[in-house]
């Protein structure tokens, strides 16, 4: 780094570019941590481990942030009860937007039979949901930058858009070249999330296939979820 005047006699410091460089944190980094301080906000807020990480620091404190976290217990209303189960269950699938969350609501209401069942599927059948069940990512935050750097193949083709709605039949796979990531094996080798009955796993060729559109009932949840409570909450 060097100093120089300015034009109004004012000294100006010019950074070398590797300077800049090296004082710049990597645009990857600050974007992973972004999302690891974003999933334990939502844990904390939520005041339960809602993909149940061991790292979670809701299992050292298990309540709210603040310097008042320990004494909110005030009882929610009907309407507060609703809006935190929609919080809980959109945060659960990487904290989508609302507008994406109330889109797929809205077509989960168009379709025949139980709202809250559909409203299920159609977000497990998304892709970014699919790689992280699939475990070829350690979180559903990981699974929507792995789609999106399209590491991610559907049915032999790139997809880079997490939110693809995948159906029974379809195969996703992690691209060769994205095989040997230190990422990707390290979730397969995990014994912390089991693989669901809904889904086909060749570890080997790391490709998983939707066997079906799973039920409600079906979804490993590490926590209770009320999609009925979603549903009367878009319903007022």
């Amino acid at each position: 780094m060097r100093v120089i005047m300015g034009r109004c006699g004012a000294a100006v410091a010019v950074v070398s570019p590797a300077e800049s460089h090296r004082s710049t944190p990597d645009k990857e980094q600050v974007r992973m941590s972004r999302h690891h301080s974003e999933k334990y906000k939502i844990d904390r807020r939520m005041g339960e481990n809602i993909w149940g990480r061991p790292k979670s620091p809701v299992n050292r404190r298990p309540y709210p942030p603040g310097q008042h976290g320990q004494g909110r217990k005030a009882k929610l209303s009907d309407f507060g009860t609703q809006l935190r189960a929609k919080q809980k269950l959109k945060g659960y699938y990487g904290n989508i937007t609302e507008k994406q969350f109330r889109a797929v609501y809205a077509w989960a209401a168009r379709m025949r039979g139980d709202t809250s069942e559909n409203l299920i599927g159609l977000l497990e059948c998304r892709l970014d949901a699919l790689v992280y069940r699939a475990k070829f990512v350690p979180t559903v935050f990981a699974a929507r930058q792995f789609v999106n750097h399209g590491h991610v193949l559907v049915n032999g083709r790139r997809v880079n858009i997490p939110s693809c709605r995948c159906k029974a039949g379809d195969i996703i796979e992690v691209r060769e070249k994205s095989r040997t990531m230190a990422l990707v094996l390290e979730a397969l080798e995990s014994t912390e999330r089991e693989l669901p009955d809904y889904i086909e796993l060749d570890i080997q060729a790391m490709k998983a296939r939707l066997v079906r559109t799973p039920s409600f009932g079906e979804v490993p949840y590490p926590v209770r979820m009320e999609p009925n409570l979603v549903v009367e909450f878009y319903s007022r």
